[in-house]
């Protein structure tokens, strides 16, 4: 099944051939991904977006990639923060949207700290288009895919395939997205992590919860290490020690030595050198996180290309 939908808003719900026809459009896009001036031969279709990431917390990856996938496409397109924007005099979200649907904006891509903001002003703006650049601990749709298009580059498939994902699980919405889309394409995940920073098992399907590392890392065709996102506690969450942490669940140079060779090591970013990751495994090769930044360009490409083909949602009726 092909990806027909007017948005992107999380990867759960979406089945195996959507996703796997998302990555099909992003590795059509690799080379022009790590490509410095690289222009497409701008489409009618892309020749209709105009794009504006709003981008409503803090953002390097997810913004330059977008910014980047856009103008590589050529569409028209324009990024804004709270400090530009009326939000921070008490306009609402919604009506931020429609004061840009009323220029001709078609394309949301929305980064925000709450859940479900961007699904919210999916039903606001009919006719537009909305892409989930991260909404607080909910899902990061394309932070999930581009995971997935370095893990299918190296594997083929990934059927039968485990990951590990170490960390600060509870608040990460890289993970959940993760989750889902492996599991959607045959995978299994085990989240590891202090006990209180992980989930129930319910709700993250094909999934298992541990707290020993050591022996999740066993066997893993893939291990991806999250930051402890101390933006996101609430008052009174215990902030882990940070030497303490590395002990147990940091992924060392003594822990990557375990591993298999073919063993793949992700890290979203930003990464706390030394904590989640030590430096010395981030700067000897071993690890994919450059490879997962050139992903990111390519399947943000692929996300726009395909919206850009697909038919907004429906006005609605009275």
């Amino acid at each position: 099944m092909r990806f027909r939908r007017p948005h992107l808003l999380g990867l759960a719900g979406l089945d195996a051939g959507e996703i796997g026809d998302l990555l099909d459009r992003a590795e059509s896009s690799w080379e022009a991904a790590g490509t410095a001036g690289w222009r497409a031969k701008r489409t009618p279709a892309i020749a209709r977006l105009s794009v504006v990431n709003l981008i409503l917390e803090p953002s390097t990856r997810t913004r330059c990639s977008f910014e980047i996938a856009e103008e590589r496409l050529g569409a028209e397109h324009l990024s804004v923060g709270n400090e530009g924007l009326s939000l921070i005099k008490g306009e609402t979200l919604s009506d931020t949207g429609r004061t840009l649907q009323a220029m001709g904006v078609n394309v949301f891509v929305v980064r925000h700290p709450e859940v479900g903001a961007p699904a919210r002003l999916a039903d606001e703006l009919p006719g537009a288009h909305v892409v989930n650049a991260g909404d607080g601990t909910g899902e990061h749709p394309t932070q999930g895919l581009l995971d997935l298009l370095v893990m299918r580059r190296r594997w083929g498939e990934l059927e039968g395939r485990r990951i590990v994902i170490v960390g600060d699980v509870l608040h990460s919405r890289v993970a959940r997205s993760a989750v889902h889309g492996f599991h959607a394409l045959g995978g299994s995940a085990t989240l590891c992590g202090p006990r209180h920073l992980l989930p129930e098992a319910v709700g993250w399907p094909g999934a298992t919860v541990v707290e020993d590392l050591d022996g999740a890392l066993e066997d893993a065709d893939a291990v991806m290490t999250l930051r402890i996102q101390r933006e996101r506690f609430v008052a009174g969450e215990a902030v882990p020690d940070r030497a303490a942490y590395r002990q147990k669940f940091g992924l060392t140079r003594e822990r990557v030595e375990r591993l298999r060779e073919d063993t793949l090591v992700l890290h979203p970013g930003p990464f706390n050198r030394d904590v989640e990751i030590d430096g010395e495994v981030i700067d000897s090769g071993r690890t994919e996180v450059w490879t997962q930044v050139r992903a990111g360009v390519a399947v943000r490409m692929a996300v726009l290309s395909v919206l850009a083909e697909a038919d907004p949602a429906p006005e609605k009726g009275p």
